[in-house]
């Protein structure tokens, strides 16, 4: 719990925690908007804070941040990524993936059965990178859909997606999203807007309530990685098992003391086979 403790109390604005718990602040997550997209919003409503959205039981689950929507229904998901993941197999970035699922699912959670598909409202999936993915030095790359025929004509699908990198050295963004962009990579309080969030982060570290949240966040969080460190070993000695049956030239008392799996389970495999 020590460690625990340690780590709460060491956490910025880069934890999807505190990240979630500071955007969930709605005079903030509405400044960041209004200034990365240099627009005026009226109002924001959250949707849900870090939000779960599994369309089919079968299919991969994906947990939004912050969801939230504008006066004029404008939807936005922001996201903060700390590290450009690659996939072990195939060694590919998946960010770019990534994003095009978060954008299926938001839209599939959007729209009601029987609905036309007109009434998808315009949607912003944001990326906040603290690191710079295409290595261009921009300080945000947008993407939307271009025909490759003639690159200056769009579909209009209203679906917009956006990388902001922290670690962007030019492009036009205002004062204040630049100050963030310092304050996440150095945690450096350089403007009112930064100085707010700094803020709520001191008050934060400060609510037991929270602690207490992020502890038992944490705990339950170890505790499905040990479950899933002991699935994968159970996985591993049963094919294993399997693979000793098949060579037909160890006795089943020899793989259940191998492979750590019991004298039953092991004669159900060779049944099974």
């Amino acid at each position: 719990m020590q460690d625990l403790a340690t780590k709460f109390a060491n956490l910025t604005i880069q934890s999807d925690f505190i990240f979630k718990k500071v955007m969930s602040r709605k005079r903030i997550c509405k400044h960041l908007l209004e200034e990365l997209l240099q627009i005026e919003i009226a109002d924001i409503n959250y949707l849900e804070a870090e939000k779960t959205l599994e369309p089919e039981y079968t299919s991969r689950g994906i947990r939004l941040d912050i969801i939230v929507a504008d006066d004029k229904n404008t939807h936005y998901n922001l996201e903060m990524q700390v590290k450009n993941k690659k996939n072990p197999q195939t060694k590919a970035f998946v960010l770019p993936k990534r994003s095009r699922y978060y954008q299926a699912l938001l839209d599939f959670d959007l729209l009601q059965k029987g609905q036309p598909y007109d009434l998808l409202p315009p949607t912003f999936i944001i990326f906040i990178c603290v690191f710079d993915f295409f290595e261009q030095g921009n300080y945000v790359y947008t993407f939307k859909k271009c025909c490759l025929e003639n690159r200056e004509l769009e579909l209009p699908d209203e679906a917009t997606t956006m990388l902001l990198n922290t670690k962007g050295t030019h492009g036009d963004i205002s004062k204040d999203i630049k100050s963030f962009y310092d304050y996440v990579n150095n945690h450096i309080v350089t403007t009112d807007f930064t100085k707010q969030i700094d803020d709520e982060i001191s008050y934060l570290k400060l609510d037991t309530k929270v602690r207490r949240e992020f502890m038992l966040m944490e705990a339950r969080l170890l505790d499905e990685r040990r479950e899933g460190i002991a699935e994968g070993e159970a996985n591993a000695n049963i094919a294993t098992a399997k693979r000793m049956l098949a060579k037909g030239c160890y006795s089943l008392e020899v793989i259940a003391e191998l492979t750590n799996l019991s004298l039953a389970d092991v004669e159900k495999l060779k049944e099974d086979a």
